[in-house]
């Protein structure tokens, strides 16, 4: 059965473009030019990534993804944005929405990313291997879910294997921003610092939350970081 990719623009071109990159890698791409459409597509097919522009007409990209998770539609979302926009990037954050994209788009990082998120979801085997990664992976599954408590095992567990892991610290960091936790969210992307002072994900969403905190809004994307 091929996997399949919901693209949702507004713009021909975007989604024609968007299209191209992803069928090359064997997806079997599908195109809604509206949230309405997307929801009817919803109903229609079952997806396994839907890749949501921010900024439409109408409903926009974030506005779709609440409907999405009030109606019980759990398709993990990638959330493509024309500029940082920070409040709307948090609340899609809460939405479970961890992965975002800016315009304009390189495709060898679309195709990575929707790559990324269709393994993170891919089902599991009965007795997975404990290992870093494994925890990693599933930590960002969950975040995806709103699963927040599975989330901390996971991130838990993967720091017991690797204490100095500047992406676990990274993840455990956006998982406190979720939950509102802004305080402890410093604290882990400050740890990741210490770690790795050239780690760039934890760097961005440091500076983030301090820009947000002390200015209202932020020039930085929200940066999940890892693979």
């Amino acid at each position: 059965m091929s996997t399949k990719i919901l693209i949702v623009d507004d713009e021909p071109n975007v989604r024609l473009n968007y299209r191209i990159t992803l069928e090359t890698e064997g997806y079997e791409v599908f195109e809604a030019e509206s949230s309405a459409a997307a929801l009817q597509q919803f109903l229609e097919h079952s997806f396994a990534v839907a890749v949501l522009d921010m900024r439409m007409p109408g409903m926009d990209g974030l506005e779709l993804l609440a409907k999405m998770r009030e109606v019980g539609i759990t398709v993990p979302a990638m959330i493509v944005t024309a500029y940082s926009d920070v409040p709307h990037a948090v609340k899609a954050m809460k939405l479970g929405a961890i992965d975002f994209l800016q315009k304009p788009l390189r495709p060898e990082e679309l195709r990575r990313i929707v790559a990324e998120i269709v393994k993170r979801h891919a089902p599991e085997k009965e007795h997975p291997a404990e290992t870093f990664n494994s925890h990693i992976v599933a930590a960002k599954r969950c975040l995806n879910l709103r699963s927040f408590a599975l989330a901390r095992i996971h991130l838990v567990k993967a720091l017991e294997l690797n204490t100095k892991s500047v992406e676990a610290f990274n993840l455990a960091g956006v998982l406190a921003e979720m939950l509102d936790d802004v305080d402890k969210a410093k604290k882990y992307y400050g740890q990741a610092i210490k770690l790795d002072k050239n780690y760039e994900p934890a760097q961005q969403n440091m500076r983030r939350l301090f820009e947000l905190q002390h200015f209202g809004s932020s020039s930085e994307p929200f940066n999940l970081g890892g693979s």
